[in-house]
């Protein structure tokens, strides 16, 4: 049983989910926002790095998977958005978690099937995929599908592990 820390990093707006893996099947912990948009910068940061320490102390996550810088036109936008998953990722270091680092394609791809999906088909499948009542926001959607990639990702890898070493015992049988 792993537990995952997922973040979305913004400069306005930090997402994060929480998900349990019970083998290869996701439970729902919890999730939400950090919101920073009026904050002068150093606040800004500051405020992420808190809010994602008191996270990691509530829920004491295994892994912390956060989605890579994607830079489109903006440079500046590019800089803000690396400034905001620094925090994040350093109030991860700090506890001692490892960092798993996603691209947005990567998630999409793992949580919808189609790494083009939109942000409304990431919230429907977050919420199909976990049961869900109500419809987290949009970051904070976001930041589970992202927990809910890497968790794929390490059952996949275990499960590739288990055929692998399966297949060697066969071999050294023969």
């Amino acid at each position: 049983m792993a537990v995952i820390l997922g973040i979305d990093p913004g400069f306005r707006t930090t997402g994060f989910g929480v998900v349990r893996m019970l083998g290869s099947k996701p439970q729902y912990v919890m999730s939400g926002c950090i919101r920073v948009a009026e904050l002068p910068l150093a606040e800004r940061l500051r405020t992420i790095y808190d809010g994602i320490k008191s996270v990691i102390l509530e829920c004491r996550p295994d892994e912390v998977a956060i989605e890579q810088v994607f830079q489109g036109k903006n440079a500046d936008s590019a800089l803000k958005l690396g400034q905001a998953r620094g925090a994040a990722i350093v109030a991860a270091a700090e506890a001692g978690i490892a960092v798993s680092e996603y691209s947005a394609r990567q998630v999409k791809q793992a949580v919808v099937g189609t790494g083009a999906a939109d942000k409304t088909q990431v919230q429907m499948m977050v919420c199909k995929l976990l049961n869900l009542d109500g419809v987290p926001q949009a970051d904070a959607a976001d930041a589970i599908a992202i927990a809910l990639c890497h968790g794929h990702g390490m059952n996949n890898l275990v499960h590739n592990a288990g055929l692998m070493l399966t297949r060697r015992r066969r071999g050294r049988m023969r």
